[in-house]
């Protein structure tokens, strides 16, 4: 009886927000089990985090899309209706994510294209390779923003796309605090996952099977990748996370709680390296995962 292979995208999001998350994010693939990263083209230490990927080849490097929270890529005249008098995105993504949608046929709709497409392009600036997409608090799987990117998929090379879709029962087993919270993620991405998959699945893009670490934002230690390791299932799984050598200042507002230092541990732990090595499951990445898929 042959069992299927277990394969696993460990990510670190947030790539060129903040040096502490370059350096974390650096020693975590050197030095630990992260395979993946996804770059705020438009963080303030962009620059320095693609200067780190290109020292570092094996390291997979994708797009972290930012619609709120973040400065736009486009100078904030072209996108008046989507950044503040301040030139940034709004603060507040809930009400973002709304306003895109009642807003979006007309003016918005050409502002969240030029937004997204001066992003993407951003990216290709660099010269990296483009391993996949996902999103700031997942906004890519908004209803509004995936036409958008599935349309400019075949001219930027996005091949493979964080599909959110985190089983709510392992996550409440593991921990069964902030039920409000995790029931409302859990109906939201469920949702908007059924809407995205047949979609991307449609263009040949590549998802993973399943994704964790959206019930633990802030909180994936050692204790929690050590659980997780044990118990994942056949297939290809990704855990994304917010690594940090210490509480980035430029995300303090928007993470007060998340034990970023915590984070780093965990998966520079020689404990979860050999659960892993121990449960074979094997290490990969979107990048690898596409190629895989396009086949030679």
């Amino acid at each position: 009886m042959t069992v299927a292979p277990r394969r696993l995208v460990v990510s670190g999001d947030d790539f060129g927000a903040a040096r502490e998350v370059n350096a974390a994010i650096v020693r975590a693939h050197r030095s630990g089990i992260l395979t993946s990263t996804s770059l705020m083209v438009t963080g303030v230490v962009a620059a320095e985090a693609v200067a780190l990927a290109k020292e570092h080849p094996r390291l997979a490097v994708g797009l972290h899309l930012v619609l709120a929270q973040g400065r736009p890529a486009s100078p904030p005249a072209q996108i008046p209706h989507l950044a503040t008098g301040e030139g940034a995105f709004r603060d507040r993504p809930i009400l973002a994510a709304l306003r895109y949608a009642w807003e979006y046929v007309g003016r918005n709709g050409r502002e969240l294209r030029r937004e997204i497409e001066a992003q993407l392009a951003a990216f290709a600036s660099t010269g990296l390779p483009l391993a996949h997409l996902d999103g700031h608090l997942n906004m890519h799987l908004h209803p509004m923003v995936l036409p958008i990117l599935l349309e400019l998929a075949p001219r930027y090379g996005i091949r493979a796309v964080r599909l959110s879709r985190e089983d709510l029962g392992v996550a409440l087993r593991y921990d069964s605090r902030h039920l409000a919270r995790k029931l409302f993620e859990g109906i939201i991405f469920k949702t908007l996952a059924a809407y995205a998959a047949p979609r991307l699945a449609a263009a040949g893009i590549v998802t993973a099977d399943r994704v964790y670490g959206m019930h633990q934002t802030g909180h994936v230690d050692e204790r929690y990748l050590l659980d997780l390791i044990g118990t994942l299932p056949a297939g290809v799984s990704e855990i994304y996370c917010h690594p940090a050598e210490a509480a980035p200042a430029a995300l303090a507002a928007h993470q007060p709680s998340y034990d970023h230092a915590g984070e780093l541990a965990a998966l520079t732990s020689a404990r979860v390296r050999a659960a892993v090595d121990s449960e074979n499951v094997r290490l990969t990445s979107y990048a690898e995962l596409a190629a895989l898929h396009r086949g030679p």
